[in-house]
């Protein structure tokens, strides 16, 4: 691990700093003292960063994970790595193999021909090489990777993670507000345990800080499980929203994931992005996304880092009340 005392020495590289869970482990980092570089296909969009730290400490450099030069130039004079790279659906080169297999392994190799000392790879639960997913299988390889140059590498897996800037909570809010039906794939009864952004980046953090165990697997869950179809009726709830909950089977919900994907395609990317769900993410479905009974005794969750995790009651309502008729003005009735 790096010398946590040395604050002004130490340099992290974040790739995926910019999206919505680096913003905010760039905020954590940033007030344990690290000099932040973050790493970015265009490194111009990286300047709502700046604010989280102090005058110099944050910088932007272009790299692209495709390209192992601009990776290896990136990680120059690093102390740690942080690739949080990732994508829900595949689009042109972005495949997931390309990203979160080739990406992740092409981040790790770099860092160990860098000399960098500490390494953290964001993956998901449901990661697994065996699994029928394409994301869950290069999730999977994306760690394998890690491990293979950094055996004293911390992976996080996060179930569903929940923040302002979130394609969950605010994706089912903007469909509501449109659309009279909700699907409800697979009847609605896979398990979530939503887990705070912010609780991501702290733990993070606290992995870059020695916290955690060299070489352990830690997955991120929030303090509720929750069906996906409790989910949608908190949606509703809160934006204040009756919408019909429509159970769909997995095999009708595969062809209208395909019906989509080609609406998507043929509409040369004009077709509402809220409405589109891809083959892939029903095969995701098919499983619960919790913490594991081993994780949980083997202390590799939140709270083993000490982490008290933030419900989603004390954080959605505070972004979702823009999908309300009228905002955060309309008058909430008791319940």
């Amino acid at each position: 691990m790096v010398d946590v005392h040395d604050k002004s020495a130490r340099l992290v590289t974040i790739f995926g700093g910019t999206g919505f869970v680096g913003r905010h482990v760039v905020r954590a980092l940033a007030k344990q003292g690290w000099r932040i570089r973050v790493a970015a296909r265009r490194p111009y969009l990286a300047g709502h960063l700046q604010p989280a730290g102090r005058v110099g400490q944050i910088h932007a450099v272009q790299a692209n994970l495709r390209f192992p030069a601009s990776v290896a130039a990136a990680l120059r004079g690093s102390d740690a790595v942080v690739n949080l790279v990732g994508i829900l659906s595949e689009s042109g080169q972005q495949s997931f193999d390309a990203v979160q297999g080739f990406g992740a392994r092409a981040v790790a190799r770099a860092a160990r021909e860098a000399g960098v000392r500490t390494l953290v790879q964001m993956s998901a639960l449901g990661a697994d090489p065996a699994s029928d997913s394409d994301y869950a299988r290069s999730k999977a390889a994306g760690e394998a990777a890690a491990f293979e140059f950094f055996p004293e590498a911390n992976v996080l897996r996060p179930s569903l993670v929940f923040g302002p800037e979130d394609d969950f909570f605010n994706r089912f809010a903007a469909m509501a507000r449109v659309s009279p039906i909700l699907p409800l794939i697979g009847g609605g009864e896979t398990r979530f345990q939503p887990v705070f952004v912010g609780d991501v980046a702290e733990a993070v953090a606290k992995a870059l800080a020695g916290e955690t165990k060299p070489g352990a697997i830690y997955e991120l869950g929030g303090p509720e499980v929750k069906t996906f179809r409790e989910l949608m009726e908190y949606v509703c709830a809160t934006t204040g929203r009756k919408r019909l909950l429509a159970p769909v089977p997995f095999g009708g919900a595969h062809y209208l994931a395909l019906g989509t994907e080609l609406a998507s395609k043929l509409s040369l990317g004009l077709f509402p992005a809220m409405l589109t769900t891809t083959r892939d993410q029903v095969r995701l479905l098919k499983r619960d996304n919790v913490v594991s009974a081993q994780a949980a005794a083997e202390g590799r969750t939140l709270e083993a880092l000490g982490i008290e995790a933030e419900a989603i009651e004390s954080v959605v309502p505070s972004y979702l009340y823009r999908f309300r008729k009228s905002g955060q003005f309309e008058r909430q009735r008791p319940a």
